[in-house]
């Protein structure tokens, strides 16, 4: 994050349904210009985050501060906060260019200055030709191209992205995830984009943090959130096995996995499942205390099949300590 002042303070923010807590006590600041990713599993409470954020839901206690204001008791429309959610919602019965000059047209801005900022946003989100046409005759990443114009329309300070692409497929996922991140790179826009796919959060991200049951683990770079795992239940969530050695937990990646026939291994364990992922060979197995691991890599399955029995070994790990803190406790 840089150190100029905060776009965005959210401080000790909770919210409950009913008497069931959601958001515990919640703290976060975003930069000017920062794209920042929450990651976590459904029901974890980051959409509850990002509706608080908007205006949409009331939370129980905290702050919520844009540009050194505190915007808790605004109205959603008086926030200056965009929200995309995971369904573009755009107005069926207008077409491209209308749905994007909605906002604008609202706020009364003069005709031929709506007409410019149409135009830029077409162009910038590569919308040529698009104009006249109704949404329904757009492509599911057409339409979330359109969702994020209009919402850069209204001129937002920030704007939340809810689970963006969860409905797109799966090969045009990597093409919108660079365009959105390359358009609001290029305003200055600051964002907070929420997903539950670890890959999504981790390439996107400028900063990432982890929310568990309400709960936001300090935030980092992508790459130190993913190297150093706070907990057996952030490192399960970001693809590490988790697993006792020595009276302590550890946390391995599945590329750092190696079967072996003799017994110089951490743990006999048997295969399950052997297959191929993404033209890598991937293995499943559990040891006899009935711990799940996972293995990756060119060679893992050579010369083994399902029913084998092998022992583990790995080169790498992170320390997760001794799994006294029962919020931590160990999955077996």
């Amino acid at each position: 994050m840089s150190n100029s002042e905060p776009c965005l303070v959210v401080d000790g923010l909770s919210a409950a349904w009913g008497s069931q807590p959601v958001l515990r006590s919640v703290a976060l600041a975003i930069a000017e210009r920062e794209y920042f990713v929450l990651l976590g599993p459904n029901g974890s409470g980051k959409t509850t985050l990002l509706r608080c954020i908007a205006g949409l839901e009331r939370p129980v206690a905290g702050r919520i501060v844009l540009d050194g204001v505190d915007v808790s008791g605004l109205p959603p429309h008086r926030r200056r906060i965009g929200l995309m959610f995971q369904e573009p919602a755009l107005f069926p019965h207008r077409t491209v260019f209308e749905n994007i000059a909605y906002a604008p047209l609202l706020q009364r801005r003069p005709r031929s200055e709506i007409d410019e900022e149409v135009g830029r946003l077409i162009a910038l989100l590569r919308l040529e030709g698009f104009e006249d046409r109704s949404p329904g005759a757009l492509s599911g990443g057409e339409r979330q191209r359109v969702a994020l114009a209009r919402t850069i329309a209204a001129r937002p300070r920030l704007i939340l992205l809810d689970e963006p692409f969860a409905s797109i497929d799966v090969e045009l996922k990597a093409e919108l995830r660079a365009e959105f991140r390359r358009v609001l790179t290029a305003l200055g826009i600051a964002a907070i984009h929420v997903t539950h796919d670890r890959e999504e959060g981790l390439f996107l991200g400028d900063r990432v943090g982890l929310l568990f049951d309400g709960v936001l683990d300090p935030v980092g770079p992508p790459g130190e959130i993913f190297e150093h795992p706070r907990g057996p239940r952030a490192a399960r969530f970001l693809g590490y096995n988790v697993l006792r050695h020595d009276g302590q937990l550890v946390a391995v990646h599945p590329r750092e996995v190696r079967l072996e026939s003799e017994p110089r291994g951490h743990s006999l364990a048997t295969i399950h499942a052997i297959g191929t992922i993404g033209g890598e060979s991937a293995a499943i197995l559990a040891t006899e205390e009935g711990e799940r691991i996972e293995a990756r890599g060119p060679g893992v399955s050579a010369g083994l099949a399902t029913g084998s029995r092998v022992y583990v070994v790995w080169e790498r790990s992170v320390d997760l300590g001794d799994g006294s803190d029962p919020t931590l406790t160990p999955r077996v």
